[in-house]
């Protein structure tokens, strides 16, 4: 059985590596530009994010979320695929298609969960103000904000209650 032996010239020092956790871009896609897709792997970047994961919402999702109807799924997926491409950094920006392979509606908190097992902690989700009042809306969200933290694009307008209880847990991007 390997265990992961390596072997190395004498003297050689690793260097450790000083990014940590996962930032999450948790949305539907449909109406974010490149400028909020290069804005939030700036914040990876600046913030030293071991990886930026954009999680695009099936249809189904997003119409109980929102109820609004939505581009179809693969469009929103080759988009993000296009982007990242021409970004040129796929070694740290990866494309989660879960929802897609699932192909139905997945509650947020199952997203959740599985971003954690999939992807190194500390988790923050990066989340527009709509998307962070409806999470702050599901009666679960007290149990997951003191597992994972928010970063919101921009100031919410009209805060949840339940946003503004936990404002220690989220911060502006």
């Amino acid at each position: 059985m390997d265990r992961g032996n390596r072997t190395v010239p004498f003297g050689h020092v690793e260097e450790p590596d000083t990014r940590k956790g996962t930032l999450a871009y948790y949305d539907t896609f449909q109406d974010v530009s490149e400028r909020q897709l290069e804005q939030a792997a700036a914040i990876a970047k600046a913030r030293s994010f071991a990886k930026l994961v954009l999680y695009p919402l099936h249809e189904e999702t997003a119409r109980r979320m929102w109820k609004r109807p939505i581009e179809p799924y693969y469009k929103r997926e080759d988009f993000l695929f296009d982007w990242r491409r021409e970004h040129g950094d796929e070694g740290m920006i990866a494309i989660e298609n879960w929802e897609g392979k699932r192909k139905k509606y997945t509650p947020i908190e199952a997203a959740i969960r599985h971003l954690m097992e999939a992807y190194p902690p500390p988790l923050f989700l990066y989340v527009s103000p709509e998307t962070a009042n409806a999470f702050a809306s599901y009666h679960s969200f007290e149990e997951w904000i003191g597992k994972i933290r928010l970063i919101i694009t921009e100031p919410p307008p009209d805060a949840h209650p339940n946003l503004t209880k936990f404002r220690h847990r989220w911060d502006i991007g």
